[in-house]
Parts: C-alpha cells; sequence; structure tokens
C-alpha cells in the first residue's frame, strides 16, 4: 500500500535562523527551499500526487488555496512534474507521481472546469506515471442505498458526466499509446451506486480505480463503501483512496486490497489542529500525538496585533512575555529550567490569545486549563527529544514550538514521516 503526499507546495528554508526568526541570506522562494523529500531520508512518502486546479485555474473557478504563478505552470510543463518537484533521480526514478483534477475546486458548478482533452494534455506534458479522469464530487452517500429515481438529479448528472468522462478519457489515453496509467474516478451517492460505477469502469477498460468523495465520511462509511465496491470488481483490480481523511485509521483497511491512498492530514494537523500537532510512535505500535507550544510572535499574530491596536494589550508587555516563553523552553530543553516554570511562562503568554476574544472569563480559564493541560503532558514526555528524524535532529526543540511556517512545516514533515514509518510496519502486521 503506497502512501502519497498531495502537492501544496510546503517546503522549508534550511538554513532558517530560529533564534532570531530570519530567512538565511538571500533566501529565494523554492529556489533556496527543499521539499521534505529532500529533507529527509528516507523520504516521508512512497509517492506525489497533484492537482491540475492548482497549477492551472479554470476560467471562472476561484483560485485554489495552494496556487502555482504562471512561470511555475509553464515550468513544470516544460521540464516535468518529476524535475519541478526535485522527485527525479535514483531515488525516486520509480516513485509514483499522480495527477488528478483537483475537483473540490470545482465542486459549486454544474461541470468539471476540465474537459477530458485538456487533461491527457496536462498529464502527458508534464509527465505524470498515473492519471486520473476529471471527475465531479458526489459528497452524498446514504448507507441505505437509495435507488437512482429517488435522488436529486443535480447528483445523478455528475454520476453521469463522471462516468462519461472516465470513457473519453480511456479512449484518449489509449490513442496516445498509453503515456501514463490512467485511473477511472469512482463517485455515487451511496455504497451500491459506487460499486456500480466501479463495475461500469472496470468494464471499460480501466485497472485502477480512484474512489472519491471520501472526505467527509466516517470510517464505517468508508468501509461500507469499499466492501460494497469490492464485491462487484475484480481481486487484480487496483483501488486508490482520493484524499484520505481517516489516514490514521488505517489499520483498518488493510484487508480492502488498497494500492494507494493520499492525504495531507501529517502535514496539516502540525498547524491546524487543536491540540494533535506532533506525531509519535506508541508503545503499544499505535500513533501518539502531542500538541505544539503555541508561543507565537506577538507583532505578528493577528489577534495579539488587534488587541494592541484596540489599547487592550501593551505591545512592549506582549513582547517581554514572549521572550521569557522562548527562553524558558529553551532552558528546559537544555536542562535548565523546571517543567513548572516553562509552564507559567509559557501560559502566561498564551493567555493573551483568549483575553478579549468575547467568550467571558469563565470560558477563557477553562480553555487554558485545558490547554495547559495538554502542554504540560507535552513538556513532561518531552518526544522530540526520543525522535532521530531529519528535524528533530536539526533543530530539536524548536519543532515543538508553535510559532513560525519554518517550525510548523518542520514539524509536518517530522509526521509525515512518524506516519509513513507507522504505515510499513502496520502493513506489515497485516501481511
Amino acid at each position: 500500500m503506497k502512501f502519497l503526499y498531495s502537492d501544496t507546495q510546503d517546503y522549508v528554508d534550511p538554513g532558517y535562523d530560529f533564534l532570531n526568526d530570519r530567512s538565511s541570506p538571500g533566501r529565494e522562494r523554492y529556489w533556496s527551499d527543499v521539499y521534505a523529500h529532500e529533507f529527509m531520508d528516507p523520504a516521508p512518502y512512497d509517492g506525489l500526487l497533484v492537482s491540475m486546479s492548482a497549477v492551472r485555474q479554470a476560467t471562472g473557478v476561484a483560485a485554489s488555496k495552494v496556487r502555482y504563478s504562471t512561470r511555475e505552470e509553464q515550468r513544470l510543463l516544460r521540464d516535468g512534474a518529476r524535475q519541478f518537484l526535485r522527485y527525479g533521480g535514483p531515488r525516486f526514478k520509480d516513485a509514483m507521481l499522480l495527477g488528478d483534477c483537483g475537483a473540490f475546486a470545482y465542486v459549486e458548478h454544474p461541470v468539471p472546469a476540465y474537459a477530458p482533452e485538456e487533461v491527457v494534455e496536462f498529464y502527458t506534458e508534464a509527465g505524470f506515471t498515473h492519471g486520473i479522469s476529471p471527475d465531479h464530487i458526489i459528497f452524498d452517500c446514504d448507507l441505505a442505498n437509495p435507488s437512482e429515481r429517488a435522488v436529486d438529479a443535480a447528483i445523478r448528472q455528475r454520476f453521469a458526466i463522471t462516468l462519461a468522462n472516465a470513457e473519453v478519457f480511456l479512449g484518449l489515453v489509449k490513442r496516445e499509446g498509453m503515456p501514463f496509467e490512467p485511473l477511472g474516478p469512482v463517485q455515487g451517492w451511496s455504497p451500491k451506486s459506487m460499486a456500480e460505477a466501479a463495475h461500469r469502469l472496470e468494464r471499460m477498460g480501466y485497472r485502477y480505480l480512484a474512489i472519491g468523495g471520501l472526505v467527509p465520511l466516517k470510517v464505517d462509511a468508508i468501509k461500507a463503501v469499499l466492501t460494497a465496491i469490492r464485491e462487484r470488481i475484480r481481486p487484480e483490480t487496483d483501488i486508490h483512496l482520493l484524499g484520505f481523511a481517516k489516514a490514521d485509521s488505517i489499520q483498518e483497511f488493510t484487508g480492502f486490497g488498497i494500492t494507494s491512498f493520499d492525504s495531507t492530514s501529517p502535514l496539516i494537523r502540525a498547524f491546524k489542529d487543536e491540540k494533535a500537532n506532533y506525531y509519535s510512535e506508541g508503545s503499544d505500535g499505535r500513533l501518539e500525538y502531542y500538541t505544539a507550544i503555541r508561543i507565537p510572535q506577538a507583532t505578528e499574530n493577528a489577534r495579539l496585533m488587534q488587541g494592541i491596536k484596540r489599547g487592550q494589550f501593551s505591545a512592549e508587555d506582549l513582547l517581554r512575555r514572549e521572550r521569557r516563553a522562548l527562553h524558558e523552553v529553551r532552558a528546559y530543553d537544555r536542562g535548565a529550567s523546571s517543567a513548572e516554570a516553562t509552564l507559567d511562562a509559557v501560559m502566561d503568554y498564551h493567555q493573551f490569545l483568549l483575553r478579549g476574544d468575547g467568550t467571558g472569563a469563565a470560558q477563557q480559564d477553562k480553555a487554558l486549563h485545558k490547554t495547559a493541560a495538554l502542554v504540560q503532558r507535552t513538556l513532561e514526555h518531552k518526544p522530540w527529544k526520543d525522535c532521530d528524524c531529519a528535524v528533530c535532529r536539526d533543530i530539536g526543540v524548536e519543532v515543538i514550538i508553535f510559532r513560525s511556517s519554518n517550525r510548523n512545516k518542520r514539524r509536518g514533515m517530522h509526521n509525515l514521516g512518524v506516519y509513513h514509518r507507522h504505515l510499513s510496519k502496520t502493513i506489515k502486521e497485516a501481511a
């Protein structure tokens, strides 16, 4: 089972100055930076997925959060995705490079933003090893399996569009001499309808299916979908799970014959999750999570700056508390401070992230108490001390500080590495 990371332009400055929070002298975005697969050895994933919607903005479609510039798009197509992503050479020559359309970008539109002809051309020019036909997302998944006549006409239309595109797409790929392996996208409003879609795609000639619409589904619903699909297709037909948000529960899916899946979850959680920011391998073989220690930059954090502008906070006072919190965390890492003193300094500063938010003192105190308990656990366990990944070896305690993009993305890269090892162990145990 291969784990693919969805490209979100998450590279870091290898020479970043953490003590002064400065980029390295002369740093140029992308050119000076490194991807996770360059920074870490072994690479923390088995392949990369690139969404067409991130590279090429379609007419009438809102820009993707991950947006390539025109120059970057031209360079990717001129040099090829593997060279652009610096994912070539002996280390990665056999690694999977999957293209998809990024259907989330045009989910509100009546039809996909890209025609099959445009997609085939894009995948071919960029040199992808695999490519998914342009689909149209169906988010509804009714486990009661309603009939086609019982669902909304717009849903039926998305189902039909996805299959019609897949047939045209496959014909074009064959005509081009199969420059990449095509994947047929499965969309549906229920396990039974998705199984029917998978069956039709297989009859068209697809031997690799990409299961879509899984992002909002819970574990049991995804299992129901996979069970239904496996009952309708050949055992040897490959399955890819698109945007698999339940990646941390991968041990529950080893019996479905999954060939690959993509997820950004381990990296994204490093800076978007409220408490599970740092991954660790637990003694019981399961993933364990820790809360990063939030010490934002006083004069750059949006909430703190609003408080300063409104006259609620003093900039000088915040800067003093910020410096104290950073000093204590670093001193604690060296053994020169206690967990109690460090927690006190961190929470003394952290309180200003909540004060003045309008929720009331009682609710704020409750939130601070919960955060303090999570931070205390992080300080007591010191998980960064036990990790020998390239990130933790390189920057030490800075990895656990929730602060700048260069720290947060590095923590995300660490998470990817931990998750990749966890996946490998899970697969071996299931074999």
